[in-house]
C-alpha cells in the first residue's frame, strides 16, 4: 500500500486529482492511499507517525513551501516532489501518479 499526500493552498483544488489518481491507480491494480490535504494541515498529518507517508506532492501553487517541508520532513525520509503545471493544470491522474511511484521506488 503506497499513501501519497498531495498538498495545495486550500485542498480542495487537488481533490479532483486525488480521484483521477485513485482512478489510475485502481486500472493498474495498484493499491493506494491518495489524500489532499491544505498546506496548513500538512504538519498535522506529517507528525502522525501511525501510518507512514511514501511521498509529499506539492500542488504548483504552493511550490515555494518545498523548501520548507523538505526540512520538515527529512529525517523521516519522505521525498517531496512538486507536480507538473502541466499535468496539474490537466488533471492527468495517471502521469502524477506515475511519478510519484517513479520516485517512491528508486
Amino acid at each position: 500500500m503506497k499513501r501519497i499526500m498531495l498538498v495545495c493552498s486550500a485542498g480542495m483544488s487537488t481533490s479532483l486529482l486525488v480521484s483521477k489518481m485513485e482512478q489510475a491507480a485502481t486500472e493498474k491494480g495498484i493499491q493506494a492511499d491518495i489524500f489532499a490535504v491544505a498546506a496548513s494541515e500538512a504538519d498535522v498529518k506529517l507528525q502522525d507517525d501511525s501510518e507512514k507517508i511514501d511521498i509529499l506532492l506539492l500542488g504548483p501553487q504552493v511550490r515555494f513551501m518545498k523548501s520548507q517541508f523538505e526540512k520538515k520532513v527529512a529525517t523521516k525520509g519522505i521525498p517531496v516532489e512538486v507536480i507538473e503545471m502541466k499535468d496539474y493544470g490537466m488533471m492527468n491522474g495517471s502521469k502524477v501518479l506515475e511519478a510519484a511511484l517513479s520516485v517512491i521506488e528508486k
